[in-house]
């Protein structure tokens, strides 16, 4: 599988693990100077930005992990424009979903409020 199908087979199947959480799919591949949010999910109120990660067993980096400091600080970003954008006046999380696939199935983990926009004085 090459790397640009692989990433989205992971958020497709992203996707239906969403939707099979009663969340909405707003948006997908939202991109915003270069950087992109893999997916914008709404619950109730609640806006999701997504980052989908998948990786095949046995890994060396957890899908977790791999989310760093620079990433999040670029979806935090992406994602304040899809709000001022969209005048969106509601509450805003930042979550992970890592996919590990195996020989014939894979594993769905979701990181709700995996990280925070940070407040600079």
């Amino acid at each position: 599988m090459r790397i640009k199908n692989r990433g989205q087979y992971g958020e497709e199947l992203a996707c239906k693990y969403l939707l099979s959480k009663k969340y909405s799919i707003v948006s997908t591949n939202y991109y915003y100077k270069n950087y992109e949010i893999d997916i914008i999910a709404k619950k109730e109120e609640l806006y999701i930005a997504v980052e989908v990660k998948l990786r095949s067993a046995p890994f060396i980096v957890s899908p977790f992990d791999a989310v760093g400091k620079f990433k999040q600080a670029k979806i935090i970003q992406v994602m304040n424009r899809y709000v001022q954008t969209n005048t969106i006046n509601k509450e805003v999380r930042f979550d992970i979903i890592s996919i590990v696939l195996y020989e014939g199935s894979y594993k769905i983990e979701h990181l709700k409020n995996a990280f925070y926009p940070s407040l600079s004085i």
